[in-house]
């Protein structure tokens, strides 16, 4: 029988598929083959300044959105040779694309930030083929609905008023959060340096625990306080830094160090009692893997459009599983494709532990891409979107009115 390379790889990729994939291919199976891939194209944003769109386009008229981690530039540039292996395809073959274009076989090294973006668009495509959530297509769901964490708000954690006027606030607001995460240069610009921070010393710690302990003060034992540090500090400070705020029982110490894994990860995990999470730069369970074999942190954090798309962060996730490690999701300054993914995600994800918010800012800065019904957070939670794929409906006139200077409609 003389097969192929990617009928063999299309055999040898479903055998060892997870329960989830194996739900997904039994659903596919019937619509194999009946649409094909026919162009992919990217479309940059005023507002989302660490990424782009992405859209893949069928002969069936059907369409599905992503959203990469790289700008609009960079995924054209890479898309010249990754829809090599994509155009006239079956996009329901999701397992197959992704070992295609993340082969270290290939020629080129897969840029994973677009693989991510493309592969969010095709989990859309199949939601939508099989007028299905993508959700549901993951086996989902396993929760109610998605836990969501927000941001921190006052600009100076050393001013005790601030913190008390800012709380208030928060709980008043309609949306309920009970988690929220601050920069640390919020205590009087401790470790806001740039490109890299300055060495901590005894000052800067003192300021992080009085401004931490103001938070808990203002907003009680009942709200989670995290603090992100943006992996701009130096071993020394990350360990100071993560101490100082041990006494007010942090929910997560976030990117205390560079992204890459090293051993002072393992001496700041032996330093300190407060929880690290770290991963929104961090891409493939690859990324993650030294961290989780060495207990490094207590917690991951992928982000959809850097790290893997759909299917990495399942995979990812399964990996996080074995040593019970939760999984939370970044999205950043991300789009609603990026965050209606999430919310996918976190119906899916076995060990899913809570994911970042992108909504409430003023003018429905996010919620207004979404042309049918504009998202809430209500109780701390979202509800998981019902339309096929993302389910998100796109507002072309809110594309339209957010186009990057220079940029042509899905050019």
């Amino acid at each position: 029988m003389n097969w192929s390379r990617r009928e063999f790889l299309k055999a040898a990729l479903m055998l060892p598929a997870g329960i989830y994939l194996e739900r997904f291919q039994a659903l596919a199976a019937p619509h194999a083959q009946q649409v094909k891939i026919t162009a992919l194209k990217t479309l940059a944003l005023d507002n989302v300044n660490d990424g782009c769109l992405l859209r893949i386009e069928t002969d069936a008229g059907l369409v599905g959105y992503g959203e990469a981690g790289v700008t609009a530039a960079m995924a054209r540039a890479r898309i010249e040779a990754i829809q090599k292996v994509l155009l006239g395809q079956d996009p329901l073959e999701i397992a197959l694309h992704f070992h295609m274009m993340t082969d270290q076989q290939h020629p080129f090294m897969g840029n994973i930030a677009t693989i991510s973006g493309i592969d969010i668009a095709l989990w859309d495509l199949a939601g939508k083929i099989l007028d299905e959530p993508i959700y549901r297509l993951l086996g989902g769901p396993l929760r109610p609905a998605a836990s969501i964490y927000s941001h921190g708000g006052p600009r100076n954690i050393l001013d005790v008023g601030e913190c008390r006027a800012w709380a208030q606030k928060i709980r008043e607001a309609p949306e309920g959060f009970t988690a929220f995460k601050f920069n640390i240069s919020t205590a009087d610009g401790v470790g806001g340096g740039w490109p890299f921070a300055e060495t901590l010393d005894g000052p800067d710690f003192r300021k992080l625990a009085t401004g931490f302990q103001n938070l808990r003060t203002a907003m009680g034992d009942d709200l989670d306080i995290a603090m992100h540090c943006h992996g701009q500090l130096d071993t020394r400070s990350a360990i100071g830094a993560c101490k100082a705020v041990e006494p007010i029982d942090p929910l997560w110490v976030e990117d205390p160090l560079s992204v890459p894994y090293s051993e002072g990860w393992l001496e700041l995990r032996r330093a300190t009692r407060a929880p690290l999470l770290t991963g929104e730069k961090l891409e493939m369970v690859r990324g993650f893997k030294p961290f989780l074999d060495n207990g490094a942190v207590d917690i991951v954090h992928p982000d959809v459009a850097y790290s893997g798309g759909i299917t990495g962060c399942m995979k990812i996730a399964d990996y996080a599983a074995l040593t019970r490690t939760p999984v939370a999701l970044h999205n950043g300054p991300g789009s609603l494709i990026r965050f209606y993914a999430s919310v996918h995600l976190s119906a899916a994800i076995q060990n899913f532990f809570k994911m970042e918010n992108v909504l409430g800012k003023p003018g429905g800065y996010k919620e207004k891409m979404d042309a049918h019904q504009e998202p809430v957070v209500r109780k701390s939670v979202m509800a998981y979107p019902e339309g096929p794929g993302l389910g998100l409906e796109i507002n072309e006139d809110w594309l339209r009115q957010h186009l990057a200077r220079g940029e042509s409609w899905w050019g």
